[in-house]
């Protein structure tokens, strides 16, 4: 049976790139049948990889069937997951985010989670020498993921290794990794097309603090402006999408990529209540600039607080 390989839902540049670079590799050397696979339409920045490379876009499942073997890459949290992940063979999960916990798997599995800021980068170690044999379409994935991931290295969790593993790929792409960057971000800051309900689902992800479900929402963007000239409808919307998805409030952070800040909008007291306890912010309107927060995993996440 194929072996399936996904990262988690809203999947952005590393959640759609991570997949179809670790199938090459056991396809291609360790010589297991793998497919990737995504759980949900990628971002328009990773759907500009696709093109970019000319790469095919995997397949978009909904769930997995009891016993089908998966191995899951940039995530290890089950509510990023399909339904019923718990009853699928997990044969390994490689990522860079904390641990979670929640997942239950078959039996002993092949867990690979290191503080870097790309799952691409830890792939690329795990390769070894035959990281050399990636065709070019593959280290541009790879590449891909890590200049998104970091921001082009511009995100705190970006580490030393980070950009040597960048480099040596730029390197033997033959391109300029800082006109490739611009490129993938002018492509991840073309929102126009997407509704708000969109928007707030993009590259979101849910959680739990002080006994609120949150559903924590990022948009990276060298336009800042596009976004929050929406601003109104966005938090018009965040009511109807919160009550969808089952959460008590989405938090949108508008992080401007060039400047270095986000900027998180401010719908109602809760969120004051939030972006006060949690930033140190004081909020006189309905959004706050955070100055400095750039990375959901490492500045937000960790201090959200009720």
């Amino acid at each position: 049976m194929t072996l399936q390989i996904f990262g988690h839902k809203s999947p952005d540049t590393d959640s759609t790139g991570s997949p179809i670079v670790w199938s090459w590799y056991l396809n291609e050397v360790k010589g297991i049948a793998a497919a990737p696979k995504l759980l949900g339409e990628p971002n328009t920045e990773a759907a500009f990889v696709l093109k970019r490379w000319n790469l095919d876009k995997p397949e978009i499942i909904d769930g997995v069937d009891a016993g089908a073997p998966v191995v899951i890459v940039d995530t290890n949290n089950p509510a990023e997951l399909p339904d019923g992940i718990n009853d699928a063979d997990i044969q390994a999960i490689i990522d860079h985010h904390k641990l979670v916990g929640g997942l239950e798997t078959k039996g002993p599995i092949d867990i690979m989670i290191r503080p870097l800021a790309c799952t691409a980068t830890i792939m690329y170690d795990l390769m070894g020498d035959d990281a050399a044999k990636m065709p070019e379409a593959i280290k541009g994935a790879a590449l891909s993921c890590i200049l998104s991931d970091t921001l082009e290295f511009r995100s705190p969790t970006t580490t030393d290794h980070d950009r040597a593993v960048a480099q040596k790929l730029a390197d033997d792409l033959g391109i300029d990794m800082a006109a490739y960057a611009a490129d993938l971000f002018e492509a991840k800051s073309d929102v126009s097309a997407f509704s708000d309900a969109e928007l707030l689902r993009m590259d979101s992800k849910e959680y739990e603090v002080g006994g609120k479900q949150f559903r924590v929402s990022v948009l990276e963007t060298t336009a800042p402006k596009i976004v929050l000239d929406r601003k109104d409808s966005l938090m018009a919307s965040m009511v109807d999408v919160a009550a969808e998805d089952g959460a008590d409030q989405v938090l949108l952070f508008v992080v401007d990529i060039l400047n270095e800040e986000a900027t998180l909008l401010v719908p109602n007291d809760l969120v004051e209540s939030v972006a006060e306890k949690s930033f140190g912010a004081t909020v006189t309107g309905d959004t706050v600039v955070l100055p400095g927060v750039m990375s959901r995993k490492k500045q937000i996440i960790p201090v959200l607080t009720v």
